[in-house]
Formats: C-alpha cells, sequence, structure tokens
C-alpha cells in the first residue's frame, strides 16, 4: 500500500502558475509509474500526467501539454506538477496516483492506477 498526500492546490486567476505536490511514503522513482488526475464537477476524471521517473518517460494530456510539467524530487519522495498559463477549464479536484511498473510507458488510464492520495483543488477564475 502505497501512501500519497497531495498539498498545494489554490483559487488563482487565469494566466496564474501554481505548483502541486505529492508525497510518497518510499522511493517511487523508477518502481512506479507516477501520475496526477483531475476531476471537473459533473466530469469523469481524467489523466493529466504520468512518469516513471527522468524527464524522457513523461506523459501529458493534450489540453495540457506545453503548459504543465511533472517532476521529481528522489531525494524526499516528493512528486510535483508544475502548471503555468491556467485557464478555468483547469478547474478541478487534482489527484495523485501509482501503480506498479518497471519499464516502458507509463499508462494514462484511471482504471490502471491503484494507489490514490485523497486530492487537492485547484480553482481558476476568469
Amino acid at each position: 500500500q502505497v501512501q500519497l498526500v497531495e498539498s498545494g492546490g489554490d483559487s488563482v486567476q487565469a494566466g496564474g502558475s501554481l505548483r502541486l505536490s505529492c508525497a510518497a511514503d518510499r522511493d517511487t522513482y523508477r518502481r512506479y509509474c507516477m501520475g496526477w488526475f483531475r476531476q471537473a464537477p459533473g466530469k469523469k476524471r481524467e489523466g493529466v500526467a504520468v512518469t516513471l521517473g527522468g524527464d524522457s518517460s513523461a506523459s501529458y494530456a493534450d489540453s495540457v501539454q506545453g503548459r504543465f510539467t511533472i517532476s521529481q524530487d528522489n531525494t524526499k519522495n516528493t512528486l510535483y506538477l508544475r502548471m503555468t498559463s491556467l485557464k478555468p477549464e483547469d478547474t478541478a479536484m487534482y489527484y495523485c496516483a501509482a501503480v506498479t511498473w518497471f519499464s516502458g510507458t507509463c499508462p494514462m488510464g484511471v482504471w490502471q492506477y491503484n494507489y490514490w492520495g485523497q486530492g487537492t483543488q485547484v480553482t481558476v477564475s476568469s
């Protein structure tokens, strides 16, 4: 059981930036796919960005490509999501998730992750 705790959510104006953090209770680098997912009111949870570790392994949803960056600090067992040029449509609860993985591209499907944090709210106003 991997314990994940998100933080960093806030209310910001459109065009602003935020950095979300996800603290894991163990070293996940290249042992787990780590991902950020989001769920807006009335919508299904969707994948935002995932990584196995290292810049070359990251994948992004088309809607955030070029604006969001996923990264890891292995010394702190922490996953980050740097969000820039935020839009009102980015408003959602953001969740950190993990699944055991060892090589290859990390999946983006919600159903493929079995460890989840409680979420952190991001609200972007126009």
